[in-house]
């Protein structure tokens, strides 16, 4: 029976009627209808049935300070009172927008100039992308066009960031990636690597393979490299120490533009302010989102380097205008939102309770990878990943078609756990106020997960235990 057919005035029949999902079966959603979630406390939510849930992924790995923060609602609330909008088009400005860059610009991983702002990560990985044309234009190499990204990695779902992404099914009939939007292996050692092949020699191996990209496509033609610090939705791969390191000098010796994107890892994620100082990164352009308002309201910001701005503001001045603007850029109440967040990050030292929790979170979840399911645990502060696999000894993959990944969370749902599966990698990603106590319930739903997974899988034969 289809929510529809079952209770045809609810808001899950509404839902249905009126609203399309992203990242959701469309058609299957015609009859499973969503989980619609009522409140949220902390690290829980509510759902309208009244039935709580660990909030595992912090949304969309965005709530990094949980819910009921009552000084983001009570800045938005007075902000929102004085001046609920005004725009940076034509020399205009405001104060909310003139204290956050200021607060970005101190706390920022490497030196940066300037700051701009959109809604979305999306946005701001879309707009990097625009920031690094213009600037080659300006130095008079109009033909440093294309872009390298790795497979997997997820950069966001405009049209320029969704061809950043290396995910196939944001690309398949949506008639992405644009033209000069290049992929270039993604550095999981776990299944990239070959037989033998210790970590230094994958690091090389993969960065020899982006050179001869780069040569064959013409160093000349190539603008930047986009990276994320851990690939977070490409299920939370973290490369191999000495990969970044070469990856950098291989950019430096073309002279290729440098864009870390922090949408995920920003604001302690990875038990730094940023990722890109966990992961020893030196950017040209840094791109936030998610965790800079904890979600509280839509906002990003895109830093850039002396040399990307000095360029953009000589061609803008023989234009006459920089011909990029937004209606939202630098909303008032989302940077105040935005600004009070950082407060909170540095008043209660999160990214130092991050580095703290670690050991007891990857403690608990080297424990599950002694489960039958589980062949690799992976990750980096509080954001983790649990790749399933049919067979431990050979890293055998499950059969997509079979859907492990997607059934495990189905069963976490049952357990009062939100978890998201990449494939068939279970990811994790709670908010960073969790305690210890609730990393450990945390952990224990997760289990009982894999539990009630494996035996649906023993009773059809398809798991090697």
């Amino acid at each position: 029976m289809t929510v529809l057919q079952d209770r045809p005035n609810s808001i899950e029949a509404r839902d249905v009627q009126s609203v399309i999902h992203g990242g959701t079966n469309l058609r299957r959603h015609l009859e499973r209808g969503p989980l619609v979630i009522d409140k949220g406390e902390g690290i829980w939510v509510t759902d309208i049935h009244g039935k709580r849930y660990i909030e595992g992924m912090s949304g969309l790995w965005c709530i990094s300070l949980g819910y009921g923060q009552e000084r983001l609602v009570a800045v938005g609330t007075e902000q929102m009172r004085r001046l609920p909008y005004y725009h940076l088009t034509n020399h205009r400005g405001h104060s909310p927008v003139v204290d956050l860059a200021e607060k970005l610009l101190q706390i920022a991983p490497v030196p940066m100039a300037r700051v701009w702002f959109s809604n979305s990560g999306s946005e701001g990985n879309d707009c990097a992308a625009r920031f690094a044309w213009y600037y080659w234009n300006a130095q008079g190499k109009p033909q440093r066009r294309k872009f390298l990204a790795h497979r997997q990695a997820y950069h966001g779902n405009t049209i320029a960031a969704a061809s950043l992404t290396g995910v196939p099914h944001n690309h398949r009939y949506f008639n992405l990636p644009l033209d000069g939007f290049l992929h270039v292996r993604c550095p999981h050692f776990y299944r990239e690597g070959l037989p033998g092949e210790s970590e230094e020699a994958f690091a090389a191996r993969l960065v020899g393979e982006i050179e001869e990209t780069i040569i064959h496509e013409g160093p000349d033609t190539i603008a930047a490299f986009f990276t994320e610090p851990v690939m977070a939705a490409g299920g939370v791969i973290v490369p191999p120490a000495a990969y970044f390191e070469k990856l950098q000098w291989l950019l430096r010796k073309y002279d290729i533009l440098l864009v870390c994107d922090e949408v995920v890892s920003g604001f302690g994620r990875l038990g730094d302010m940023f990722g890109t100082t966990t992961m020893k990164l030196a950017p040209d352009m840094i791109v936030c989102a998610k965790g800079l308002s904890s979600a509280y309201l839509p906002i990003s910001a895109l830093m850039v380097n002396q040399r990307i701005f000095d360029a953009a503001a000589q061609l803008s001045d023989d234009v006459g205008v920089f011909g990029l603007s937004l209606t939202y850029s630098g909303h008032p109440v989302a940077a105040a939102v935005a600004r009070e967040a950082v407060r909170i990050y540095e008043e209660q030292d999160i990214p130092a309770r991050v580095r703290a929790l670690e050991p007891l979170f990857f403690a608990g979840l080297r424990q599950l990878g002694e489960h039958p399911l589980v062949g690799e645990v992976r990750g980096r502060g509080l954001v983790a990943g649990l790749e399933l696999v049919q067979d431990k000894a050979t890293r055998q993959p499950f059969d997509r078609a079979l859907g492990v990944g997607r059934a495990c969370i189905v069963h976490a749902e049952k357990h009062g756990l939100l978890a998201r599966a990449v494939g068939d990698t279970i990811t994790l990603c709670p908010p960073l106020i969790i305690s210890e106590a609730e990393i450990g319930e945390l952990l224990a739903r997760v289990k009982a997960a894999l539990d009630d997974t494996a035996a649906d899988l023993a009773k059809t034969g398809h798991l090697n235990i």
